[in-house]
């Protein structure tokens, strides 16, 4: 996935409701064989998908790996969901790179966000 070590860490931010979250919470395997270019390219073509709004990672040490895609609405889903490439993907997770996964896909009612200021650097406090 995405190398952040360069760019802040920030999530997506709050969106108007209503709009849709998928959570894609998995365990993988130890053939990893190609998952990471995969990983990349499914990154790479959600953002052409009419109504994707953003998306977070997240991955623990013991391997729980979650990924949470934002959509506007149901028909950006089903786009989302049928498409080819993509399809392809799920095909090859579930015969190589998953132990196991869950999708959950929910209707977000309210959201909101915050952000803390930074303070002003102060270059001769001592």
């Amino acid at each position: 996935m995405s190398d952040h070590s360069e760019a802040p860490v920030t999530p997506v931010g709050a969106y108007e409701p209503p709009y849709y979250v998928t959570v894609f919470t998995t365990v993988r395997t130890q053939e990893q064989s190609g998952y990471s270019e995969t990983a990349a390219r499914m990154e790479e073509l959600v953002k052409d998908v009419p109504g994707f709004l953003g998306m977070d990672h997240a991955q623990t040490p013991g391997g729980l790996g979650i990924t949470v895609g934002y959509f506007r609405d149901a028909d950006a889903l089903t786009e989302w969901r049928t498409n080819a490439e993509h399809r392809a993907a799920r095909k090859r997770g579930q015969a190589e790179w998953y132990q196991g996964y869950t999708l959950h896909v929910a209707k977000v009612e309210r959201s909101h966000g915050f952000t803390r200021a930074q303070a002003p650097q102060n270059p001769t406090a001592g």
